[in-house]
């Protein structure tokens, strides 16, 4: 059994829940200078899988509230599950 505290490296599991499903292509950082891309070759959040997967370090715990850094999320994206960095 593992205790989670500030230090430890984990997978935190978002459903990007402003994302277009319908997207398959994407003007990189939606610059409309480069050339269309195909979304799982880019960082886009519009694709039509909704799971955003983020490797992140816990800095603080405060009873069920973890602060972590660096996230790719915007405020309010719902997190589905963490996992902790398992090294083998």
């Amino acid at each position: 059994m593992h205790t989670l505290k500030a230090g430890d490296k984990i997978w935190v599991i978002t459903w990007l829940h402003q994302g277009n499903r319908e997207v398959l292509q994407v003007h990189p950082r939606s610059d409309p200078k480069r050339a269309l891309t195909g979304v799982f070759a880019t960082r886009s959040p519009d694709r039509p899988n909704p799971l955003g997967l983020h490797p992140v370090t816990v800095l603080e715990i405060a009873g069920n509230r973890l602060r972590v850094e660096p996230i790719e999320a915007i405020d309010g994206t719902p997190v589905v599950d963490m996992k902790p960095v398992i090294v083998c």
